[in-house]
């Protein structure tokens, strides 16, 4: 095949090779399933698990609600964990990173909490908050604000000194540099923060359902972990993984068209 051909055929089959892959890994996936290399009661194929969907889009037994009911609950708690981290971990970072004072009196308490897992909070969770969404939103919000507040000082922090200082020779006042130079040029470090924090969040929804839920992605899979339904689990699990691919990339979609707009 000439150079010329290779080059026209690839972005067809760069493409193609997603599906390529997706489609050979469920035909695997089913194989081991159905030849018995893996019971069938410690893992679902793929074709059981594509029924149990259709079945739960109108059928709520046996966990007591349909799939939209359970995505549905998990999106309100997330989002709600993940913009309070946005509206408090991002101008934390950003403070910590320029003003001094702000970054002495909280950097040491955030040191202390940045460690300790999300899920470890749970039992202070139920004492304070109960068993209802305020904690379930709070666990959420833990998760998602180390990240927040990690990049946004850290975006901070690599403001070019040279520029900082050319600013100070222009007579420009703390708060203008940290408004008009730092803050901008902390942004690409903001974005990313965005995407990390929405994994951080959406990962530790599961471990936030845990807390006596009725609804809820993370609740469908601990259900069909106590009825031994391995198909439930797995239904689970990729609701929770295509749910958050899906929320990731738009994101992404909407930090281009920011960082496309702010370039202009």
């Amino acid at each position: 095949m000439a150079y010329e051909e290779i080059a026209v055929n690839k972005p067809l089959i760069l493409k193609i090779l997603p599906f390529v892959s997706v489609g050979a890994f469920l035909l695997l996936w089913e194989w081991i399933v159905v030849s018995g290399t893996v019971p069938s009661v410690l893992l679902a194929p793929p074709s059981q698990v594509f029924t149990l969907f259709i079945n739960k889009l109108s059928e709520p037994n046996p966990d007591g609600a349909v799939l939209a009911v359970h995505a549905w609950t998990s999106l309100q708690e997330a989002f709600l964990g993940y913009g309070l981290s946005l509206l408090v971990g991002i101008p934390l970072g950003l403070a910590m990173g320029w003003f001094k004072v702000v970054e002495g009196l909280a950097r040491p308490i955030f040191e202390l909490i940045r460690p300790i897992p999300p899920i470890a909070w749970i039992p202070l969770t139920v004492f304070w908050f109960g068993i209802g969404l305020t904690g379930k939103v709070f666990i959420i919000w833990i998760a998602g604000i180390v990240p927040c507040v990690i990049n946004a000082y850290v975006g901070v922090r690599m403001t070019q000194p040279a520029l900082i200082q050319m600013a100070r020779t222009y007579g420009a006042t703390d708060w203008q540099i940290f408004c008009q130079l730092c803050i901008p040029s902390a942004l690409p470090m903001i974005f990313g923060a965005l995407q990390i924090a929405l994994a951080y969040c959406w990962t530790n929804l599961v471990g936030a359902e845990l807390l006596a839920a009725d609804t809820g992605l993370g609740y469908l899979i601990t259900m069909g972990g106590r009825l031994g339904r391995p198909d439930i689990v797995v239904l689970g699990m990729i609701s929770v993984g295509i749910s958050g691919a899906i929320l990731g990339f738009i994101i992404d979609c909407i930090e281009k068209k920011l960082l496309a707009g702010i370039r202009r």
